[in-house]
């Protein structure tokens, strides 16, 4: 099955939360979840009382969602969280936000996921100096993450900068908004994770 590529709030109120929008980005506008906060759908007002298998499916779909990662993609980041050491669901959320892709966003420098994954993709971020093109790239502390030095990038990356102007950046990036550098100062903590998601259940779910 490809990459979902259809209404982005459908999801989103689908879940009951914005998925997609972090940061200042988030709060220019009003949310549309507050005109209609029922999932899409004929008979969507009228669905019955979710199970508990279908909440555990619920709460693994919004991590995926938040991310665009696909089914096999979140099986290997789970697998990779239970090998390691540690609680696995904070593991796995570690996994997750240090995706090129979600550090680049969460410092400010794209609006979006989908964006963040496109400048990406197409060789606009260097790590130390070198391009990366892989958006599930893992950074790591003492990381260096630029802009590459052309013009037409650091117009796109210096307009999301000041979109993003007074949106939270964790402890764990220090974003300088003057030299577009972002230094990788530590791991992600459990409380830098912007989203209230419940992993536990995305591992009593996964693990069974």
């Amino acid at each position: 099955m490809g990459r979902y590529t259809g209404p982005k709030w459908k999801l989103s109120r689908r879940e009951g939360m914005d998925l997609f929008s972090r940061g200042a980005h988030g709060a220019r506008g009003k949310s549309p979840l507050a005109k209609r906060d029922y999932p899409p759908g004929v008979h969507a007002q009228s669905r019955r009382k979710i199970s508990e298998y279908g909440i555990r499916l619920r709460e693994k779909q919004k991590l995926k969602r938040i991310y665009g990662v696909r089914e096999h993609q979140f099986q290997r980041y789970f697998k990779r969280a239970e090998r390691m050491k540690g609680n696995t669901g904070e593991n796995l959320l570690n996994l997750l936000e240090r995706r090129l892709d979600s550090a680049i966003v969460t410092s400010g420098f794209a609006l979006t996921i989908a964006q963040s994954r496109q400048l990406v993709a197409h060789g606009h971020f260097t790590v130390n100096d070198r391009k990366v093109d892989i958006a599930s790239y893992q950074v790591r502390p003492g990381d260096e993450i630029k802009p590459r030095d052309k013009d037409n990038t650091k117009q796109i990356v210096s307009q999301n900068i000041e979109l993003n102007k007074g949106g939270f950046v964790p402890e764990w990036l220090d974003a300088n908004a003057d030299t577009m550098a972002v230094k990788v100062v530590s791991l992600p903590q459990r409380n830098d994770f912007p989203f209230p998601i419940q992993e536990q259940l995305i591992v009593e779910l996964c693990s069974k």
